[in-house]
């Protein structure tokens, strides 16, 4: 873990001393709580570089009003080296100016760290299960899968960036109706190929091609054994072999787009180890399961609706709206009473979890939540849980929806998509909106050269620079930090967005938004563009400058860090940086 204090951390230091300060000297309460208090850039950059919440958030504690605390802490702060000025805004707001020295550190700090920089030890090595993808293994991926998978699977790294360790999952729904008929339909395809004419795929089963090698593997490992033979002779082995080659289908898939999982939990599995069992006698005993009866649905009136006894979760003793079944009538578990007992699994052996859901899912959220705060809560602190919605993709051609695809029978498969524009493009894009809100995805615009396309914006800014420092190494002239004192006002302004990098990876981690890495890449490789297009008019701006080598090597110099920042970003988002477009 790198040593070096990054600017944002360092003031942030320089803040909490001068608050001890006045802790000492009684302004303020001894032990004022500053969880709430921030360091960060201001809303309007023309205010200063720094602005802190301080005051406002401790005033009240203190007995006293925000701009009185305000006054007391500009006394302490401006004792700071590198603080040239610490204003009172608005009602108690502190607007701290920094000296370039300051920026020209960080700008070297940069250099020092280059693959770690924006890592941090948040985390504490604390352990977070993020489960995500988690599709049915009755096919292949396809791109209702795809943004879960990716949020999910950027989501674990910026976590293990920001010093947590993480357990990547996959829960397998191998259990359920949905398997008997993948295996009924794969019988099909098994007939097909010992040449069987078996016409149109019966409705209700799996009409995709994706299952006719499946069925031919079957027909070359075991002839006709299983033509003839009783269903209840070769259902569950169907199923077994079938969820087996989907989910090497699926991994497969899901390697184009560069994620992995560590942990592979199969529903029918938790079944058989009597985990759902468990848990319900763990609920019965502290009281959280009782048998009652479900009230009648709005509009089901009673004629038509029978009242059966239950076993029902006392959800509505944490927020839900009702309580719930954790079995049908008929005795077996329904898929809340799974889902509960899978939960209390995974936290046996993490700090926190996070789940990736369709936005489908959203009527189950409340009722999981309400499970997880009883099962791991009853001895103490709940283990932190939350589910992240993730809206379906539209896809988009020509200004029209993309056509299905014929492998998959109803979808376009995610192997499609990854073939027609690459990995990088596709894990870029997934993240460029807030995953709760609608994307389409438009293959022309995807690919398209322009500041309004994300991925090629900040790509572009990175083959910039590493086409600089070529230029600049063949010219002879190498990065250097020596004279970065001749760097001026406008690359001040560039070097003071890339500074902000490591807060900005601890703020995600802690909202839990992978996002935020890819909005501040735009936002970075925009700043860096204004800068390079400045000297289209003012050739003295450029970075290259051949008759000033000392201002051209700081230039490079710069240069450089910025596109270390922009590996480090893409590297977070699990997409590679390129040399050159």
């Amino acid at each position: 873990m790198p040593m070096t204090k990054t600017l944002y951390a360092a003031y942030a230091g320089h803040l909490s001393a001068a608050l001890d300060a006045l802790e000492a000297s009684g302004v303020l309460p001894a032990g004022s709580p500053r969880a709430n208090v921030t360091v960060e850039p201001p809303r309007d950059t023309s205010h200063g570089d720094l602005a802190t919440n301080a005051a406002m958030v401790l005033a009240k504690g203190a007995g006293t009003n925000p701009r009185a605390l305000a006054e007391a802490l500009v006394a302490e702060l401006v004792k700071v080296s590198g603080i040239t000025s610490a204003e009172i805004a608005g009602p108690g707001f502190i607007n701290l100016r920094l000296a370039d020295g300051a920026w020209i550190d960080e700008l070297r700090a940069i250099a020092a760290l280059g693959a770690d920089y924006g890592r941090s030890n948040l985390g504490g090595g604390s352990t977070v299960n993020v489960e995500y993808v988690s599709a049915n293994p009755t096919g292949p991926m396809h791109m209702g899968h795809c943004r879960g998978a990716v949020v999910g699977d950027a989501l674990a790294t910026l976590l293990e960036w920001s010093g947590h360790k993480v357990i990547r999952e996959y829960y397998v729904n191998d259990a359920g109706a949905q398997v008997e008929v993948l295996a009924r339909s794969v019988h099909v395809r098994y007939r097909e190929a010992l040449g069987e004419e078996v016409g149109a795929i019966p409705e209700g089963l799996y009409p995709g091609d994706y299952l006719v090698p499946v069925g031919k593997k079957l027909a070359d490992r075991y002839g006709d054994k299983f033509v003839h033979a009783p269903e209840a002779e070769w259902l569950n082995f169907f199923e077994e072999f079938a969820v087996a080659s989907m989910m090497d289908m699926i991994k497969a898939d899901l390697a184009l787009l560069g994620i992995r999982h560590d942990v592979f939990t199969s529903e029918f599995g938790l079944h058989m180890a009597g985990k759902p069992d468990e848990a319900e006698a763990w609920l019965r005993a502290h009281d959280l399961v009782y048998d009652g009866q479900l009230e009648a649905p709005k509009g089901k009136t009673i004629e038509d609706w029978e009242a059966v006894e239950l076993p029902l979760f006392r959800s509505t003793k944490f927020g839900d709206d009702q309580d719930r079944p954790i079995k049908k009538s008929s005795g077996e578990w329904t898929y809340f009473g799974a889902d509960l007992a899978y939960h209390f699994q995974k936290a046996q052996s993490a700090d926190a979890l996070v789940d990736i859901w369709g936005a489908d899912h959203a009527g189950t959220v409340k009722r999981i939540k309400a499970a997880v705060a009883a099962m791991t809560g009853a001895k103490g602190t709940p283990t932190p849980f939350e589910v992240k919605l993730v809206q379906m993709v539209q896809l988009m051609k020509g200004g029209q929806p993309f056509k299905m695809s014929k492998r998959s029978g109803n979808f376009v498969t995610l192997a499609d998509v990854v073939e027609m524009v690459g990995k990088d493009v596709v894990r870029f894009t997934m993240l460029t909106r807030k995953p709760d809100a609608q994307m389409d995805f438009d293959f022309d615009k995807v690919v398209e050269a322009s500041k309004d396309n994300p991925v090629f914006y900040v790509q572009y800014a990175h083959a910039r620079i590493r086409s600089n420092l070529r230029k600049g190494a063949e010219a002879g002239i190498a990065p250097s930090d020596e004279h970065l004192d001749l760097l001026g006002a406008e690359e001040m302004e560039l070097l003071k967005v890339a500074a902000q990098f490591p807060r900005l990876v601890e703020a995600a981690a802690v909202a839990r938004e992978p996002h935020r890495i890819a909005f501040y890449l735009y936002d970075l490789a925009g700043a860096f563009h204004s800068f390079y297009n400045v000297g289209n008019d003012r050739p003295e701006k450029r970075f290259i400058v051949a008759q000033d080598q000392a201002v051209t090597s700081a230039r490079l110099f710069l240069a450089a860090q910025i596109g270390q920042l922009v590996r480090n970003g893409l590297a977070i988002l699990g997409v590679e940086a390129v040399e050159e477009m």
